[in-house]
């Protein structure tokens, strides 16, 4: 498997540090709101890379952090006139809600850093201690100039980073590149009791604390969205590699952008959607369908047409799995011609999708596969087949589809049950030749959504 690195900015075989196991990080929410659908896109990007890894064979420790302490929490807070825990604490389980709702597995830990200020600590007065950081009027700051490849993922020179740098009249910093590992504590905020006095940790240094407490020193993949690369990213690798002496990350991997109708998703230009608000109107899997359909470091553009078209794309492949359960119940009883041959098409369509997964998680070309498979499966299966080739077909179909985390909505309850009930009314009409009845079943099943075919094995019913 080959993984496009930001930090090398270029595809490089993946080799994990320990054979057989991946220790993988992605950055998790600032629990303050809902998330939006450009939240979404790495949370369910690299839930796909966890879960293809494991499909792979690797045993994979998968960290996503809550960052539940922030100044926008605080604000919430003050807003509301509650606390930042009751804020970060109820946006923690609306994160959960909207992550279920996207298929999205739960990560192997969800550290919070409010959980984690102990090791915070620790690793400030190490870098302190180290000449790397220093204290000024109860804040900690790191001295970025002090790590000579400082700069090094985002791929800008220190001088252009320092050029583009801002000092507010309140920091006293040495430099302006510098930045806060430590922040003392302001009147009315939460702090923790620390050897620089009161206060509450900087950004940057949680998910540094965290990674180590849950992964250790270094670790094989850390992702998030391209927004992360500088200066969150670039601050990690600096205090991270500073403290330890070690290398921090082997694979830096990062997502693109999501714009809204071609234009930048913001506030101000009113195009700015909550994952919740989408996925009230279209349901959360065609937005996880759509963070699939591109290659995850190409920008997507997100509009009411694309959303519909990955409804569409997701009926698709429900029909043929509803088709390949058909085909099941109603098999022949030995192999036809032609079996041994569409065995080799499944095992095709197999290494087509592992080749393009293994291809810098080429989820694109990944989901080309499948519906390739659900063309070949669609017309082999028009007849009937042994049990057996069907249910290999099967296998492979919910093989891939467990790797996407898609068709996670599959119908087998009471619905299918009463429209099972209405086919069996509807043909022991026809039967009696009472096709009045017959007529208005079929259209009663139309506008519950469902189409009825007529096949050589019986009556077929697709969601439409």
């Amino acid at each position: 498997m080959k993984i496009y690195n930001t930090m090398t900015r270029k595809k490089e075989e993946f080799v994990p540090i320990e054979p057989g196991k991946v220790k993988m990080y992605a950055c998790g929410p600032t629990v303050y709101n809902y998330i939006h659908i450009g939240n979404a896109r790495p949370i369910c990007v690299f839930d796909v890379m966890r879960r293809y890894l494991e499909y792979r064979g690797y045993e994979v420790t998968f960290v996503q952090n809550f960052t539940d302490i922030d100044d926008k929490i605080i604000r919430k807070a003050n807003e509301e006139g509650t606390t930042f825990q009751e804020v970060s604490e109820r946006f923690i389980k609306e994160y959960k809600i909207d992550a279920e709702g996207l298929g999205v597995r739960p990560a192997t830990i969800h550290p919070k850093a409010t959980e984690t200020i102990d090791e915070i600590i620790t690793v400030v007065q190490g870098l302190i201690d180290k000449g790397y950081a220093y204290e000024s009027n109860g804040d900690v700051y790191f001295r970025s100039a002090k790590f000579n490849r400082y700069g090094g993922l985002s791929g800008q020179p220190i001088e252009e980073l320092e050029a583009g740098a801002r000092i507010d009249v309140s920091e006293q910093k040495e430099d302006p590149l510098d930045f806060a590992l430590w922040k003392a504590a302001k009147p009315g905020e939460p702090s923790w009791k620390s050897p620089w006095g009161e206060g509450r940790p900087g950004w940057h240094i949680e998910c540094t604390a965290m990674i180590m407490k849950h992964l250790g020193q270094t670790i094989d993949i850390h992702a998030g969205g391209q927004d992360l690369i500088f200066p969150h990213h670039e601050n990690e690798i600096a205090q991270a590699e500073c403290f330890t002496g070690k290398p921090y990350v082997h694979y830096w991997m990062h997502n693109g952008y999501i714009n809204v109708d071609n234009r930048k998703m913001s506030k101000s230009l009113n195009n700015f959607f909550t994952t919740r608000d989408v996925a009230e109107k279209y349901g959360y899997e065609p937005i996880k369908f759509m963070m699939l359909q591109a290659h995850y470091r190409s920008p997507i553009n997100y509009s009411a047409e694309v959303i519909e078209s990955c409804k569409n794309a997701l009926e698709r492949l429900y029909n043929c799995r509803n088709h390949l359960d058909f085909s099941l119940e109603n098999a022949a009883g030995a192999p036809t011609e032609g079996e041994e041959e569409f065995r080799g098409t499944v095992d095709a369509r197999k290494a087509q999708f592992i080749e393009a997964m293994d291809d810098d998680l080429n989820t694109a070309d990944g989901i080309s596969a499948l519906f390739e498979l659900v063309k070949d499966c669609n017309l082999f299966f028009a007849e009937p087949r042994s049990k057996e080739t069907v249910q290999y077909a099967i296998q492979l179909f919910d093989e891939i589809c467990g790797v996407l985390g898609i068709l996670y909505n599959r119908d087998t309850g009471s619905l299918d049950q009463e429209v099972e009930d209405l086919i069996a009314k509807r043909q022991e009409a026809r039967k009696n030749k009472d096709f009045a009845t017959a007529d208005a079943i079929r259209d009663q099943l139309k506008e519950m959504g469902i189409t009825l075919m007529d096949t050589p094995q019986g009556v077929q019913w697709t969601r439409s």
